[in-house]
């Protein structure tokens, strides 16, 4: 298993996940799927909710999401059109209704610590008059309070806290809102999937869609079904377990070959090198990098003025579905890795990518599968992609992998690379390119801290999984150029890979 602490919400939907990827191996799925809810959820508890049927009533929605369905049909039909192959237009990301614990959204709140001093700063500062004195204490009129903050500044004392929701907080582009039940609504118009309000939320309520059945479908029926490693995956599995054995395991899941993304990686940082070169800054003072999808559907949505700064070039995922196709256009392509809203950039390559699982879901799989990743045969595992290919991992290695092929063909270009990780540091960089006071001339935004390595995704540890990567990155570098040759090859035959 992978080295990392996990909580209960993990717990749970990582059994969930297993014991649907056991029962699709089985062909037991449709037999045995009421079987989950006393498997994961009984009498004896342990409890999270109030009774064990509040708990069942989540898990039936959560098993729904699972099969990428709409949650409200029943379980059956769920389970007959997931294994019929079919995934539902489901958003990638849903509030469980039956989960939300309807968090106060009383923004700021006046604490015991009030002494109901005499200046009185807080009601004084209060422009709308919505601050009072009752029995003793600062009492704040919800009905006229516009939550500007002041109070909170201006209290000596510190007794006025500020409260948000942990989704809301987790959410850098503000599209996590309170209903009028006080449930949490996801606005898919701010939306940028990026996974962040799943791992804020602490009662699990917030959930991805998977296509883990219908993966395992095609396997079972026999199709040659290619996994896309993301270059993140050698960190995956902590110290202990080489690359060497993932790739056995995923090859045992019944997966017809294994592929690296880091050399479809190598791919987009020649193009996205020759873009910069064209267009900086004779067309543009500044590129922005487009591999994070997160980060570019929040320019997309956020920031429509900036999109002609955003590269045309393909994602790394989208590049090596493109190799695999024009190798084996019967191949079907299954992108494997830390990102989230990879789910959502696969739906708009459909053809080119046909499915998305992340690294919990394909351990998933390897455990419901009854496999012990540390009883996996290390065949051994030597990288065909280039070192800085490898880095994209790692925040900063998309940058460095660019201005280095930037180097290779004009020595004298001068980039200057500015790397963001983490959504909230992506928006405040966009800001700056918008006013005209970015300093940089390449951006390289990252929706999450750390890079791909630190994805909702992924239960390794992040710091852990930086090292690794980057000790990996070390050796295909000592074993392969700077720039692929292999990569430039493809990279010539498939032409304009714009998005």
């Amino acid at each position: 298993m992978p080295l990392t602490q996990t909580t209960e919400v993990v717990r749970i939907r990582s059994k969930l996940l297993e014991e649907i990827a056991k029962m699709a191996y089985a062909g037991q799925l449709e037999k045995d799927v009421t079987g989950i809810m006393d498997n994961i959820v009984s009498e004896a508890g342990p409890r999270y909710r109030c009774c064990v049927h509040k708990e069942r009533a989540v898990l039936r929605q959560r098993i729904n999401c699972t099969l990428s369905q709409p949650l409200d049909i029943s379980q059956e039909e769920a389970v007959a059109e997931a294994l019929a192959g079919k995934v539902a237009e489901v958003p990638v990301l849903s509030v469980l209704p039956e989960a939300c614990d309807q968090c106060p959204i009383d923004k700021y709140l006046v604490t015991d610590a009030c002494r109901n001093c005499l200046a009185h700063n807080c009601i004084n500062s209060c422009p709308k008059k919505a601050i009072m004195v009752v029995q003793n204490r600062a009492y704040i009129d919800k009905s006229r309070c516009v939550e500007c903050g002041l109070c909170k500044k201006a209290c000596q004392y510190g007794a006025i806290i500020e409260i948000s929701r942990p989704c809301e907080r987790a959410c850098a582009v503000g599209a996590i809102v309170a209903g009028g039940d006080r449930k949490a609504i996801i606005d898919k118009e701010k939306c940028v999937e990026c996974g962040m309000c799943r791992e804020g939320c602490p009662f699990g309520a917030i959930s991805d869609s998977s296509v883990i059945v219908q993966v395992i479908r095609q396997i079972l029926k026999g199709k040659r079904v290619y996994a896309m490693l993301a270059p993140a995956f050698v960190g995956h599995f902590g110290p202990r377990t080489k690359p060497g054995q993932i790739v056995s395991a995923v090859k045992k899941l019944g997966f017809h070959a294994v592929t690296e993304v880091s050399y479809g990686a190598d791919i987009v940082t020649l193009k996205e090198a020759e873009e910069f070169l064209e267009t900086v800054p004779s067309q543009r003072p500044v590129m922005t990098t487009s591999c994070c999808p997160a980060f570019v559907s929040m320019i997309e949505k956020h920031f429509p003025d900036v999109k002609d700064k955003v590269s045309t070039t393909v994602s790394p995922m989208v590049a090596t579905a493109r190799v695999i196709k024009e190798n084996d256009p019967e191949a079907i392509t299954v992108f494997v890795g830390p990102c989230i809203a990879k789910k959502a950039e696969a739906r708009k390559y459909a053809g080119l990518v046909d499915y998305t699982l992340t690294f919990e879901e394909v351990d998933a799989m390897i455990t419901g599968k009854g496999m012990d990743m540390d009883l996996m045969l290390d065949e051994g595992f030597e990288s065909i992609a280039s070192g800085t290919g490898n880095g994209f991992a790692c925040a900063g290695g998309v940058a460095q992998a660019v201005k280095a092929s930037v180097a290779s063909i004009n020595p004298e270009a001068v980039v200057e690379p500015f790397s963001a990780q983490g959504l909230e540091n992506c928006v405040e960089a966009v800001k700056l390119i918008r006013c005209g006071k970015f300093e940089a001339n390449l951006l390289e935004g990252m929706s999450c801290n750390g890079g791909c390595i630190g994805g909702p995704g992924t239960l390794g540890n992040a710091r852990v999984a930086g090292k690794l990567v980057d000790n990996f990155a070390k050796q295909a570098a000592t074993a392969n150029a700077i720039s692929n040759e292999a990569a430039k090859t493809d990279s010539e035959k498939l032409g304009h890979m714009h998005r």
